[in-house]
């Protein structure tokens, strides 16, 4: 690869899954990705073996990095954890800066429509899902409308937008939703992991905006703890 051709390289790191997911982005272009769901999370023994492999497939070295972006969440807490703490220990090494992604868009730029609503949602145990609610267009990037926040499901679960457009649901957890809502314009896609696949727009986006996170400060978006209590924000 041509060093002198090279926009911005961002280092994207998506581990609030099962999917231990890695990328490397020139500028909103994707270079190079590694990914692969792990049943038991295995992401403390593949992330960093992935970054590695990525930089040898593409002939950089973490020093031509500008920035990394991290899926902030919500998700597995210890997947959440790993992520996080691998992005900020590169950045404070390298003296870059962190962008965190919420994981909700991630999903959302799965689905391509250009009416109606998505849901992205991820799954919080027995019947709770996290999720977030965005207005579908055909956008790059989709208008998020509601806050992300968990929810135990219920027949009557998201009904005022389901009486007035389609909702698309995207996520870990459609099997789960289904059981509840059976609505006419509930649409599920197949399972979907969130990637860092669909983060170098979103990450390229808050880069050039310079929208970074202080490094010292920043945690994952969590919304429960270990122990599955509910954080109050």
């Amino acid at each position: 690869m041509v060093k002198d051709s090279l926009v911005s390289i961002i280092l994207n790191i998506e581990t609030s899954s099962t999917n231990c997911s890695v990328s490397i982005s020139d500028g909103a272009k994707i270079i190079s990705l590694k990914e692969e769901n792990f049943e038991k999370y295995s992401h403390s023994k593949s992330l960093h073996v992935f970054i590695d492999e990525l930089f040898k497939k593409i002939k950089l070295s973490p020093n031509d990095l500008s920035a990394v972006a991290i899926s902030e969440g919500p998700g597995s807490y210890t997947g959440l954890r790993i992520g996080v703490s691998a992005a900020k220990g590169i950045c404070f090494a390298l003296k870059i800066p962190l962008i965190a992604v919420d994981t909700m868009f991630i999903l959302a730029r799965k689905v391509e429509c250009s009416e109606g609503y998505i849901i992205s949602a991820m799954d919080a145990r027995r019947d709770e899902i996290y999720y977030s609610v965005f207005k579908s267009n055909l956008c790059k990037i989709p208008k998020k409308i509601s806050k992300t926040d968990s929810l135990i499901l219920n027949p009557n679960s998201f009904s005022d937008i389901l009486e007035s457009s389609t909702v698309n649901f995207v996520g870990n957890c459609n099997d789960k939703i289904m059981k509840f809502i059976k609505h006419e314009n509930a649409k599920y896609t197949k399972l979907e992991l969130p990637s860092s696949n669909e983060m170098s727009i979103l990450s390229y986006s808050k880069f050039k905006n310079e929208d970074f996170v202080i490094l010292s400060d920043f945690q994952p978006k969590y919304l429960k703890n270990f122990g599955g209590e509910k954080i109050k924000n």
